[in-house]
């Protein structure tokens, strides 16, 4: 069960990371979702690519709270996260 809410944060963060710079979110849906998931991250201890790709999300989505992240990398880092969240369904 733990997984499945932890797929439909990671499918959300995906959303978010693709769409978001075009329908201009508050920077604080930025700022939570990038600590939730560095603490994602955490549970892994950056000891699998999963947990490095959550890592690399959350401060993705910190660095577009404050300054405009290039679109084709946030659309990479949407794309990844959303597949991880996809195959956390099977």
């Amino acid at each position: 069960m733990l997984v499945k809410i932890l797929g439909i944060i990671d499918l959300i963060a995906g959303l978010i990371l693709i769409f978001g710079a075009s329908i201009n979110l508050p920077n604080q849906i930025f700022m939570v979702f990038g600590v939730v998931l560095l603490v994602k991250s955490s549970l892994g201890l950056l000891k699998d690519f999963a947990s490095w790709i959550d890592f690399l999300c959350g401060i993705i989505f910190l660095i577009s709270a404050t300054i405009s992240v290039p679109e084709i990398i946030s659309l990479i880092f949407g794309l990844l996260i959303i597949q991880k969240g996809l195959f956390s369904f099977l």
